[in-house]
Parts: structure tokens; sequence; C-alpha cells
């Protein structure tokens, strides 16, 4: 088993380890435009780079992909595990606490910053898991890789590219998940939508409004810019404390630069971010802001018309699609959940996107075509033509048998499989699992504020990684 060993091992380098987690997590490693040598941008080329460096220096073979992809080795035999892992993250975003995003802290028994749990802190931990099999002398009969991506967050474009090139290994874990074993994973129906109508210039009227970052993250902030024309300051305060009261958003309310008989207002709605794939942990600022809106004695319009359907269509704290019609859920992979996650109305259109994960049971009839003849009731264009599947690996196989023994040895907890509503590297992969590392009832705050890992989790992940490779590739 060497248990006894692998737990000193990881013990012995914990505080390495940790450095090499803050090295990689202190670079801004957020998709940037295209620059020659660097598909995606200066950042995320300098943490592949970083990585692989770090890698041979352990001395590991390693391989660059046109830097799309790097691959680390632990040796030349013939493959049987890829771990794949991803060193790019989303971005900052608002309302950090404990340290700044990228300047991540150790504290009271955690590691702070963007990338510490999604997905830096469980890529180290996996190359210390490599490590820790090659420094004790444990040999393996077949290779395990640990294969690095950079655009995970934003399409998954890099490891296309990286498929392009190589075959997929018997068997794929990515620590880019939970424990014990995450078997299924929700199809997704990414929506895009927009909607035209003729300007007015009836007042009082909405000139603007923005929100989100990230189809896949959960708005924690948006704002709305108002001219008044008549309506008194005094209706727009009794709303909003109305609804703090009611749904817990904070609203900001900001005088503008205007003509003295002219008043224009920002109002920037407060709330919470979160993964789309959870938006019940969040407080969603979007359509919190959209449902205030809606409120406001606007004038009568065409844009006042769109904006009050598109809040029937997907109203705050609606998370399971209903008010498009696709509520829906199955035994094995549970209900369907929807995240409003951007929107930027003018005075003559709006552009929107949503994100639902989308359970067995869905598929393009009962989901897509329905949400697009509801969006086509309201004046509304859904532009998608296709979703994306959902992923299941049977839980009864000789690999997942495997990685639930090692979580079980290593935990002294029950291994089960489940299901996840976050789409992982592994979603197109035909034997291919998320394994790790996050614990059971941790929540790592992934992309949100104060994103963070447990230090101990980290170190036991590692552990755990360790046993698999021996158990697989011996």
């Amino acid at each position: 088993m060497h248990q006894k060993e692998i737990k000193k091992y990881m013990e012995d380098h914990k505080q390495e380890m940790l450095e090499d987690i803050c090295t990689l997590c202190r670079i801004p490693s957020e998709k940037a435009a295209y620059r020659e040598g660097m598909p995606y941008g200066k950042e995320t080329f300098r943490a592949l780079r970083t990585a692989l460096s770090m890698a041979e220096k352990y001395g590991f073979s390693t391989t660059n992909y046109d830097s799309y992809v790097g691959a680390v080795d632990f040796g030349s035999m013939e493959r049987q595990l890829d771990i794949l892992a991803h060193l790019d993250v989303v971005p900052a975003g608002e309302g950090w606490t404990v340290t700044e995003a990228f300047n991540p802290v150790v504290k009271d028994g955690r590691i702070y910053g963007r990338g510490t749990a999604d997905d830096k802190g469980p890529a180290v931990a996996a190359l210390y898991a490599m490590r820790c099999v090659k420094e004790l002398g444990i040999p393996l009969k077949k290779n395990v890789r640990l294969i690095l991506g950079t655009d995970e967050e934003c399409g998954s474009s890099d490891i296309e590219h990286y498929y392009d090139a190589e075959p997929e290994a018997p068997m794929t874990f990515s620590p880019d998940g939970q424990f014990p074993a995450v078997n299924i994973e929700k199809g997704r129906l990414a929506g895009h939508f927009t909607g035209e109508w003729d300007e007015s210039e009836a007042l009082p009227r909405l000139l603007s409004f923005e929100a989100g970052i990230k189809s896949n993250v959960v708005p924690g902030k948006a704002s709305a810019t108002i001219e008044l024309g008549e309506m008194n300051l005094d209706v727009i305060r009794a709303i909003i404390d109305e609804m703090e009261k009611e749904i817990g958003v904070e609203f900001v309310l900001t005088a503008q630069d205007s003509l003295e008989d002219d008043p224009i207002y920002k109002i920037t709605a407060v709330g919470a971010g979160a993964h789309a794939s959870s938006p019940e942990e969040g407080k969603n600022a979007l359509t919190a802001l959209l449902e205030l809106v809606c409120r406001l004695p606007l004038a009568d319009c065409p844009q006042t018309e769109h904006l009050k359907q598109l809040r029937d269509l997907i109203p705050h704290g609606d998370v399971s699609g209903k008010g498009l019609g696709i509520e829906m859920e199955d035994e094995l992979s549970g209900r369907l959940t929807l995240a409003f996650t951007m929107l930027n109305v003018d005075e003559g259109s709006l552009d929107g996107t949503f994100d639902s994960r989308c359970p067995i049971c869905s598929n393009e009839e009962n989901t897509l075509q329905v949400v697009r003849r509801n969006m086509e009731k309201a004046g509304l264009t859904l532009h998608n033509k296709s979703m994306t599947p959902p992923h299941h690996v049977d839980a009864d196989s000789d690999f997942v048998k495997t990685l639930l023994q090692a979580y079980e040895s290593y935990t002294g907890k029950k291994g089960e499989c489940l299901a996840i509503g976050g789409g992982t590297y592994v979603h197109n992969l035909k034997n291919g699992v998320a394994f790790g590392a996050s614990m059971p009832g941790t929540d790592n705050r992934m992309h949100g504020a104060d994103e963070f890992a447990v230090v101990d989790e980290l170190v036991l992940a590692a552990e755990i990684f360790a046993q698999v490779i021996i158990d697989l590739c011996s």
C-alpha cells in the first residue's frame, strides 16, 4: 500500500508544496488576447512556463504543445493514466477581504487566492504525488502524465489542440472537481440571446444596464443608469429599501453628471458571486437589479416591455429554469440549474447570456427548443444551435473502483460517485472522471471572492493521488 511512506513524504514536503502553489497563484493567468507564441496572452504563458520549469526541477521530462498545454511525464513507458489540470483562472472579481486575488496567503489552515482551489493548488498536489512516487523509488510499469492546460475557463480550446496531437490515455482523472469521484457531469446550455426595439426618449427611462464578467460566473455586481425626468428620487429610495429587506442585495445610488433639470443616477447592485454550476450559493446582482429596474415607474416603451418580459423569463431567485419552462430533474444526475450571468442593455437593444447545467434527461428538444420558443414570445432571439450533452462513466468500472478505494483508505469515509453541474476537462473523454481535490462539505468559493483551499485537504489529496498512481501504474 505504501500509505505510511506516502504520508510521511507529504508531511515533510508540505511547506515546499505550499510555496510552489503560491508561486503559481501570484501569476494573474486570466485569458488575454493572442500574442505570437502566447495563444492566451502573456500571463497564461508565464504560468505554463513556470509550472513546467517546476516539474523539470524535480526531475521530470516535459513537453510544451505550442504553449496551449504542457505535459509532465513520469517516464517513457506505455501510457496508462493522465491527470488533467489547468493553470488559467477566472478574473479576480470584487469583494476580496482576506487578501488580494493574486497575493496568496496562508492563514488559519487555509491558502487564499485566485487559483488556490481552481485549479493551481490541485495541479501542484498532483505534481507532488508524482514526485512522491518518484523520490520514494516506487517502480512503475506504465506511465502517468500530468497535463497542464491554459484555457479551461474559457472553452477548453487548449485541450482540443492537445488531443489533436495526442490520443486519450486509457484512464484520465481531473483534480478539478471534488471527492469522492464525479462520474456524471451535466450537459450545458450556455444561452446567448439578443433583443432589439425602437428607441424612445420618454422619461423616466433606462439609459444603460451592465452586468457580468464571464458566462459561467454568477455576477456579484451590476449597474444601471437611469434618467429620472419627473420621477422623484424618494421613489427610487423607497423601492431600494424594500428590495434590500426582501432579497438581501445591497443597492448603491449615485448621482451622475447631468444637466440641472435632467438628473441622471447610477444604481449599483452588490450581491455575491458564485460558480454558475451552483447559482444558489451566490446572490445574483444581475437579476436583483433587473427586478429593481422593472419595479421603477419608468415610461411605457418597447424597452420597458422587453425588460419586464425578460424578468419574467429569468426572475430573481429562479435557479431551476422554471420561468423559461425547462425545470426538470432525474434520479442519477439531479435537477437542472440556471444562472443569468451577463446582460448589457442600451436604449435600443439588449445582449444577454445565461448558463444552464442540464441533467441526463435533458436534450435539445425539451430544453434548447423550449427556451427558443419562450424567448421568441418575449421578442428575444436565442442564437444557440446546439447544447453540450452530459458525460457519464460507469461507476462499476475498475478505474472508478480503484479511485474510490484509495479515497476510502486515506480518509476513512465512504467512497461513492457524484453528479455535478460543473463541466471539467474530462467532459468529452471516454473514460475520464473528476477526482478531487475538494473534500465533501468544503466550499472553496471557486470563482468567488476569497477563494481558498484547506491546506490539510490539499496534502491529503496529494497522498490519495500518489496511491492511485501506484495502484493503476505499477
